[in-house]
């Protein structure tokens, strides 16, 4: 157990480092991208016009802040689950349980990741978007290009990286006897949630 305690503790301080700024990231994400729907709305019943780009825009943030907040949730337990079973089981049954859950969870993590990396180094990513301009230094000064679709869908890469951290550090607390963190839990006893560190 002492071989596992010194690791799980430097991946619990990166990955509370990492989500702490995620999750930033994601809170303004939302705020603009919320901005953006308000616009819209405004513009196209008020003004009888629609800005092409809102929409873009919105469904950009929209991914990037499920990249980003996803791994949050799945840390801490938020995610939707069935654990009667679980519960139910002796410590060791269920450990071993939710070892071979997580197990599956790495493999599904691993093939997203995959499909993300596709994503952006294959044909699709080769693609503009359509509306969303950013500045870039060219000869004349910076000039004004069309974002790439890759810097959308790397949201899914990012996201999953995340996630297969947070899965990493959720297998090294079931191996080091501090079982899984649940929402059911949380709202039952709050003395039996493990304590992540550094929050």
């Amino acid at each position: 157990m002492g071989l596992i305690r010194l690791p799980l503790r430097l991946l619990s301080k990166l990955n509370s480092f990492l989500l702490t700024i995620g999750s930033v990231i994601a809170t303004l994400a939302l705020a603009f991208m919320v901005a953006f729907v308000i616009y819209q709305i405004v513009m196209r019943y008020a003004f009888n016009t629609a800005p092409a780009w809102t929409e873009e825009g919105a469904r950009f943030l929209m991914l990037w802040m499920t990249g980003l907040v996803a791994p949050l949730g799945y840390r801490k337990g938020g995610f939707v689950a069935i654990d009667l079973v679980q519960t139910a089981l002796p410590r060791l049954l269920s450990a071993i349980l939710s070892l071979i859950l997580l197990a599956l969870a790495m493999l599904t993590l691993i093939y997203a990741f995959i499909i993300g990396w596709s994503e952006i180094t294959g044909f699709a990513g080769r693609f503009a978007t359509a509306s969303i301009y950013f500045p870039w230094p060219g000869a004349e000064g910076l000039e004004w290009i069309r974002a790439p679709r890759s810097y959308m869908m790397a949201s899914l890469v990012v996201g999953s990286v995340l996630m297969i951290s947070v899965n990493i550090e959720l297998i090294l607390r079931v191996l080091a006897g501090e079982g899984l963190p649940s929402e059911t839990s949380v709202l039952l006893d709050k003395s039996k949630q493990p304590v992540m560190e550094g929050e």
